[in-house]
């Protein structure tokens, strides 16, 4: 089992740094956050198997992370058709 934290702890630690380290593109900050939400699902799974709970937290997790991914796709999408690329040196953000 400590293994399995571990590995939460490695996945959502090394995309919080790529998070924070890569500010240039705006996909690579999507990925990154998809990478950390993905890890809290995982621990999500393994802490609700271990005590034995219902499963219907993580859909509604999973829910909830689909529509951030596709908040996030869409503002990807506006902004390539706004200003041509997804620098956030590309546009003034004030």
């Amino acid at each position: 089992m400590m293994v399995y934290i571990y590995l939460f702890i490695i996945m959502f630690f090394s995309g919080n740094m790529i998070f924070v380290s890569k500010q240039k593109h705006l996909l690579i900050v999507l990925l990154s956050l998809e990478f950390m939400v993905l890890s809290l699902y995982f621990f999500m799974l393994l802490f609700l198997m271990f005590f034995l709970y219902n499963m219907h937290m993580l859909m509604l997790f999973l829910v909830f992370s689909v529509c951030e991914g596709a908040l996030g796709l869409s503002i990807l999408v506006s902004m390539i058709r706004s200003h041509g690329s997804d620098y956030f040196q590309m546009f003034n953000l004030l």
